[in-house]
């Protein structure tokens, strides 16, 4: 990221919430389908897994129960549904059984580790896989404009507690991936709401890297100004871990470390490869905290005089979904974990800021975001959303299915702005 600055004002001093009437922009209805994934041997819940509509570019992806939903027609229903996931065998669910399932669908994915057969051995270095990798980026990913409709949300958690939850239908256009630049990448906010603690104990004004246009600077393969880019090799050394299957394709692993100090902070991670295509296939990064003022430089903008500001830990998660001969952009989250306490008090509070953008449909060649309706790097996601009131929000737009938790936090919290409107 390094001087690409964007900002998301997480706690701001809330008036009382009020409800708005909503118009209806959503396409015409469509069948809700939900289900939770778990691994078949232990029976816990997998998170992260892509769930597709087989033949379409709708899909969405499980929360941490395992748990998805996707609303679709019986023509987008038609070739069934296909669940995929790092180290796992993929599931193919067919409509039949969607059909004829009652309530919730249950898909038990294998784990892989036992099932691997012949082992491709690499004979370069993993330094040279990543080359060759970013040299394919224009065969590999689309060479057209894109527009996807994807499905976004910030939360904000005050050691365990939530304390706010925003939420948005957001538009995301992408330029052709021959030329890796993110500059002429825009978002635009299409419908959102929000709904956040009042307390005052939990008011404190932060801003710091973030919001929706974040998926614009993460999308490492389109950005060559981040760790993808030939410029930042020299900076990291690589190691080839244990390959594992990814929509049941294999994928090397290689392993990054920083191996120089600089004036900005590193990451750290994981790169997957597929080992047929040479393409990107999922980016796992935590940021060096060795330097917390590097780190903290990266990731706080501005807070409030006397507040000490300690980052604890910063993570993302960047996932492609092949679809053909291409690979498309599929899933970006982020966790910043970080922790602020007053000079003059005893006692610090933990926050965890969250934030997932997931691809629910992808249309080629559109028109592009006009300037004046991009959502820019300045606006505070919070501003530009509505308070959260009506639970037919969504309508027939595919989102990210809430974890229990967070459905239960949104139940306190609406409760507790209801309580303190004014009468």
């Amino acid at each position: 990221m390094k001087q690409i600055l964007l900002t998301l004002l997480l706690f701001l001093i809330i008036g009382p919430a009020t409800s708005r009437s909503h118009a209806s922009d959503s396409p015409a209805s469509k069948r809700l389908i939900t289900g939770v994934v778990v691994d078949r041997e232990t029976q816990t819940a997998l998170s992260q897994v892509a769930v597709v509509a087989v033949g379409s570019n709708i899909g969405t992806v499980t929360n941490a129960d395992g748990e998805f939903s996707l609303k679709l027609t019986s023509e987008e229903l038609a070739d069934g549904l296909k669940f995929t996931h790092v180290g796992y065998m993929n599931y193919l669910l067919g409509a039949e059984r969607v059909d004829a399932a009652r309530g919730r669908i249950e898909v038990s994915m294998v784990p892989t580790a036992h099932l691997m057969g012949e082992v491709t051995i690499y004979g370069g270095t993993p330094r040279e896989l990543i080359v060759q990798a970013i040299e394919k980026i224009p065969q590999n990913y689309s060479p057209n404009e894109h527009l996807y409709t994807t499905f976004y949300r910030e939360t904000v958690q005050k050691r365990k507690a939530y304390i706010a939850v925003s939420e948005a239908v957001m538009d995301l256009y992408k330029t052709p991936y021959s030329d890796r630049s993110i500059y002429r990448d825009k978002v635009r906010l299409r419908k959102g709401r929000r709904l956040v603690n009042h307390q005052a104990s939990d008011t404190l004004a932060v801003k710091i890297v973030g919001g929706p246009s974040l998926s614009l600077v993460m999308d490492v393969v389109k950005n060559d100004e981040e760790v993808l880019s030939y410029s930042q090799l020299d900076f990291y050394n690589y190691q080839l871990e244990a390959p594992v299957l990814l929509d049941n394709r294999m994928q090397h692993v290689i392993r990054i470390t920083p191996r120089v100090k600089l004036d900005y902070a590193l990451f750290s991670g994981l790169i997957y490869i597929d080992q047929e295509r040479g393409s990107f296939s999922r980016v796992e990064l935590e940021l060096d905290m060795s330097d917390p003022v590097a780190a903290s430089a990266l990731l706080l903008h501005r807070k409030p005089a006397g507040l000490r500001f300690r980052p604890q830990g910063i993570s993302f998660l960047i996932g492609y979904r092949q679809q053909g001969d291409r690979s498309y952009l599929n899933y970006v989250r982020s966790e910043f974990r970080f922790k602020c306490d007053w000079k003059r008090r005893l006692f610090s509070s933990t926050y965890t800021a969250l934030s997932e953008m997931v691809m629910v449909d992808r249309e080629e060649n559109p028109e592009i975001i006009r300037n004046r309706d991009r959502f820019r790097a300045d606006q505070i996601f919070y501003d530009e959303v509505e308070a959260y009131a009506d639970p037919n929000y969504w309508q027939d737009y595919n989102i990210l299915e809430p974890t229990e938790s967070l459905e239960h936090a949104v139940d306190r919290l609406r409760k507790r702005s209801v309580r303190q409107q004014p009468h």
